[in-house]
């Protein structure tokens, strides 16, 4: 059985992944499931929120994305994100260019969240033709209170900020846009790379969450909003 690109089915994930997980330890309070992009974990008397997400799609603006998407899946269990590590593979032939702009997207984006990078790894590594970057992001729960995506109630209200898509918008619009010239202006096509700037729902799930009555969060990310 081979796999499609992108991430594996969630059948595949309860049917394979989810069974090898290590030791079952009393501190750890959420684990892997469907739909849960942060781990929460008993650390002495506090709790902490792990999250960590690959760009391996994406060719410009990697080093933004990958500490976006990492602290985004840390705040919208409603704890704000602290620290981030990377790990970042770069293909053969790279230039000290290419690793400086990475390093510098990373460090804006850490900047503008408040954010500390405390380490990582990088290297050169064979079989890849363009750079995959690995984050971690961690932030310690505030007096006990976070959500999970599992909190979610049956007659709960949905309320999306900023709209769907946005990610994806931004990727498509950067890395294919000689193709969407051939069919749009240039106005469009750089709104639509300019979605980068809104990725980040930090801000958004951090005052939803302190305003209280949430019950859970998520993050579109590159797809959109499904209604059943």
């Amino acid at each position: 059985m081979s796999f499609p690109f992108g991430k594996i089915s969630p059948t595949i994930l309860e049917r394979i992944v989810f069974k090898y997980l290590g030791a079952k330890r009393a501190d750890i309070i959420q684990g892997p499931a469907k739909g849960e992009d942060a781990a929460i974990v008993r650390v002495g008397k506090d709790l902490m929120a792990l999250s960590c997400d690959p760009i391996s799609g994406a060719l410009k603006r990697i080093g933004w994305l990958v500490l976006n998407v990492s602290a985004n899946d840390v705040a919208t269990r409603g704890v704000k994100p602290r620290w981030f590590l990377s790990t970042m593979m770069l293909p053969k032939d790279t230039r000290v260019n290419l690793v400086k702009k990475i390093c510098n997207e990373m460090h804006e984006a850490a900047m503008r969240l408040d954010i500390g990078i405390i380490g990582g790894h990088s290297e050169i590594t064979p079989g890849i033709d363009h750079p995959l970057i690995i984050g971690f992001c961690v932030g310690v729960v505030e007096k006990g209170r976070y959500v999970t995506t599992g909190m979610a109630r049956k007659g709960d209200e949905v309320i999306l900020t900023k709209g769907v898509g946005i990610e994806g918008t931004a990727i498509l619009a950067s890395d294919r846009h000689k193709m969407l010239m051939r069919k749009f202006d240039e106005e469009f096509v750089r709104r639509a790379e300019s979605f980068y700037d809104r990725i980040s729902v930090v801000k958004d799930a951090l005052t939803a969450f302190n305003l209280g009555g949430v019950s859970a969060m998520h993050d579109p990310t590159e797809g959109g909003v499904v209604h059943r």
